[in-house]
């Protein structure tokens, strides 16, 4: 793991999230002793982003059940 100085970290802080993005953390140290690990997030996916059924459905049969429904929900 790469070890920056806070002084480092600061003045070249694009190029050290670049390093933790690659080799997966990197390390702060401050003058007092003091280390903090910067890692990068994991992505979460959306939990709107779900798999499309393959159904074999014509375009004519999916306007009727929508007309259907519709008429249903007026009375």
């Amino acid at each position: 793991m790469r070890v920056y100085t806070f002084s480092e970290a600061r003045q070249n802080f694009a190029s050290l999230l670049d390093v933790a993005q690659k080799d997966g953390a990197v390390r702060v140290k401050r003058r007092d002793g003091r280390a903090f690990t910067i890692q990068p997030a994991k992505e979460r996916p959306s939990p709107l982003a779900v798999k499309s059924a393959a159904l074999k459905i014509r375009r004519s049969e999916i306007v009727a059940a929508v007309r259907e429904s519709r008429e249903r929900g007026e009375s």
